[in-house]
C-alpha cells in the first residue's frame, strides 16, 4: 500500500461528484488517513457521511476567508495527527457575474476575491501549517488548462489559475530547501459542483472529448490516481510541476476532428478533395 502510514488533509472537498473526492477516494485505497475540511453547516452534511466512507470522523469547518478558521487549523491538525504528510488544496471560487460578463468587465472586488480565494488561500494555508507538516510534505492543488490558455467563459478564473501555477513554482522552490514538495494537477473538464458555474460547459465537455488523443474524458478516478502518485514517496524527485491529466487534449494544437454536413467525423487532415 503505497500511502500506508501516511496522514494528510483534503480541503475543499464539496461531495462525491468532487475532483477532492476522487483523490480522497485513491488516497484512501492505498491506506491514507485523512482528515476533510468543509466551507459551511450546509456542506458539512455532504462532508460527513465521506469523511466516514473513508473511515475518518476528522472534520473541520474552514473558510479560506476567515480569520478565525484559518488561525485554528494547525491546532486541530496537531491534536488530531500531530503531523500530516500531505495537503491537498482544492479550493476557487470567483463571483457569478465574474464569470457570465465579459472578461474586460471584471470588477476589481471580484477579481480581488478571486485571487484571494483561489490563489493566496494555497500560500495562506501552507503557512498556517507549516508547523504540522512533515519534513518531506506534499502540497498539491488544482489548476485547469483556462491558465496558460484562452477558455471560453473562464474569464477571471483563467487569470487566478495562471496565479496559481506560478506561485506553484515559487512555492516549490522556497520548501524545497526543507524537502517538502508542491505541484498542482491541471485536470481536464470534468462536471463538478464548481464546473457548474461555468457558462456552456456542456460545449466544452464535448469538444475535449472530441479533440483530445484519447478521445474520451477524465473521471475523477483518473485525477485521482495521478494526485496519489504526487503525493506519494513515488513522486519524491518531483516539484514544481504541473502535471496535466486531460486525455492529452492540451498537446493539440488544432482540431483533431471536423463534422461534415453529412454528419460524418472525419480527420482534418485526412480530408481530401
Amino acid at each position: 500500500m503505497i500511502m500506508k502510514g501516511k496522514k494528510g488533509l483534503i480541503v475543499g472537498l464539496a461531495n462525491n461528484k468532487s475532483i477532492a473526492y476522487g483523490i480522497a477516494k485513491s488516497c484512501a485505497e492505498q491506506g491514507a488517513e485523512m482528515a476533510f475540511t468543509y466551507l459551511n453547516d450546509a456542506l458539512k452534511k455532504r462532508v460527513e457521511p465521506i469523511a466516514a466512507e473513508f473511515g475518518s470522523d476528522k472534520i473541520y469547518e474552514l473558510d479560506v476567508s476567515n480569520e478565525e478558521h484559518m488561525s485554528g487549523i494547525a491546532a486541530l491538525i496537531e491534536k488530531d495527527f500531530g503531523k500530516i504528510d500531505f495537503l491537498v488544496h482544492s479550493v476557487a471560487f470567483a463571483p457569478k457575474e465574474a464569470l457570465s460578463e465579459p472578461f474586460l468587465k471584471t470588477t476589481k472586488s471580484a477579481f480581488a476575491i478571486a485571487m484571494d480565494v483561489s490563489v493566496f488561500s494555497l500560500i495562506d494555508l501552507t503557512n498556517r501549517l507549516e508547523s504540522v507538516l512533515s519534513d518531506d510534505a506534499s502540497v498539491l492543488t488544482l489548476s485547469y488548462l483556462g491558465g496558460p490558455k484562452y477558455i471560453a467563459n473562464y474569464n477571471v478564473m483563467g487569470v487566478a489559475k495562471a496565479a496559481l501555477e506560478s506561485t506553484v513554482r515559487y512555492m516549490a522552490v522556497e520548501l524545497g530547501a526543507k524537502g517538502q514538495r508542491v505541484n498542482a494537477i491541471s485536470a481536464g473538464p470534468i462536471r463538478t459542483l464548481a464546473a457548474a458555474g461555468i457558462g456552456d460547459f456542456k460545449q466544452i465537455l464535448n469538444w475535449n472529448e472530441t479533440n483530445s488523443p484519447l478521445k474520451k474524458n477524465v473521471t475523477t478516478d483518473q485525477v485521482g490516481n495521478s494526485a496519489m502518485y504526487l503525493l506519494s514517496d513515488l513522486a519524491s524527485g518531483v516539484t514544481g510541476e504541473v502535471h496535466y491529466v486531460d486525455s492529452g487534449y492540451n498537446i493539440m494544437g488544432m482540431a483533431a476532428v471536423e463534422k461534415r454536413e453529412d454528419g460524418k467525423t472525419v480527420l482534418c487532415w485526412d480530408e481530401r478533395e
